[in-house]
This record gives C-alpha cells, structure tokens and sequence, in this order.
C-alpha cells in the first residue's frame, strides 16, 4: 500500500492523484456508472449492485439513481432501512456511516474531503479527509449539505438547504445556513406531522 493510500482514513495531508488511489478509484467510477445506468425494473441487479460497491450496507436500503460517490460507495457504510432520494452525493474519499431508516432527500451531499486554506498548499493538490457519522432515523432534507468531521445523532430533522458546519444532537430539528438547532422534537410532534395535521394514532 502506497504512503498517499494510508493517510487517507487518518485525516493527514496526502496527494489524491497518488497511482495506486487513482486504479483503485477508477474501478469504483466504471461500477458507479454501471448502477447509475440500470432500468427501474433491474430492482434486484440494483440491491445485488449495492451489497459490492458499499463498505456495508443493510436490508430494505433504496438509493435512486442517480447516486454520484467519489469511491462509488467503497467507503459508505449504510445501515437497514435506509431511503436515499435522486442524486445524493458522497464525497467518500474517507468513512461515512448511516445509521437504520435514516432518509436523504434529493440532491443531499455528504462530503468528507477538505483542502487546505493555504494556498501553497492547494497548489500542489493536497486534500485531508474527515469521516462523517448521521445516526438512525433521521431526515436529511433536501438539498442539505453535510461538511467533514461532522456527527449527527439519532431522530435528527435537518432542514432542507441546510448546511450542517457542527456536529448536531439527538432528537432536535436544525436548519439553515449555518444549520443551527431550532428546537427539540416535542410533545407537540407526537399529535401534529405537519402544520395542523394531526396524526392519525391507528398508524403509530
């Protein structure tokens, strides 16, 4: 294993168009493009797909193409019951982990990669790399964005738009850009799913 390789996952400085990272990522990229290129009804071929490309992934898990991911999934770590809707990206150079019946919207990105602020540094292409932990049931609202390094605990409502900078609690509803928290989920959640709908308690 090449010197670039192993720094990869420790957050260090390291050089990604290193050879052996660049044959290993191109692999990926072809098996990405094969999943991304599959008909609605190859259902089976997509799941089959999955369990190779991912680090892990669990039962029930659905991701709609188009998935865009650095390492095609290589370094994702999924959990059962996750939904993902249109174009999540991940930017997989290092772990993500998700946790059970977490879901994306549309055009939600998880990044782990980050380049230098000094431009000496950027000029010679170094990049670093930050893992990124979402935790069960959560709701990655659309067009979220969630940067390096970050964690996000268990029952997490983030916003659509959001830009996650920080890491996030259990059981809160955060938004915006910084996200912020806005509240905790509460008893009021437990009889309303939106505005003033009331749940209907024969679905609980």
């Amino acid at each position: 294993m090449s010197e670039m390789k192993e720094r990869m996952h420790t957050g260090a400085l390291y050089l990604p168009a290193d050879d052996e990272i660049m044959k290993e990522q191109i692999q990926c990229l072809d098996r990405l493009y094969e999943f991304n290129m599959t008909r609605p009804t190859e259902m089976e071929k997509r799941q089959a797909m999955l369990k190779e490309m991912f680090a892990e992934i669990g039962e029930n898990c659905y991701i709609e193409p188009p998935f865009h991911s650095n390492f095609g999934g290589r370094h994702v770590h999924f959990g059962k019951n996750i939904y993902a809707n249109f174009n999540l990206t991940c930017v997989d150079d290092t772990h993500i982990y998700v946790g059970d019946y977490t879901m994306f919207g549309p055009n939600v990105t998880v990044a782990t990669a980050g380049h230098p602020i000094l431009p000496e540094l950027r000029k010679k292409a170094y990049q670093y790399n930050a893992s990124v932990h979402i935790g069960k049931n959560c709701w990655i609202g659309a067009g979220a964005l969630i940067l390096p390094g970050i964690t996000i605990g268990d029952n997490v409502v983030v916003g659509a738009g959001s830009v996650v900078t920080k890491d996030l609690p259990s059981n809160v509803v955060a938004v915006g850009n910084p996200c912020k928290i806005l509240r905790e989920v509460s008893e009021h959640d437990k009889e309303y799913y939106f505005k003033n709908r009331k749940i209907d308690k024969n679905l609980l």
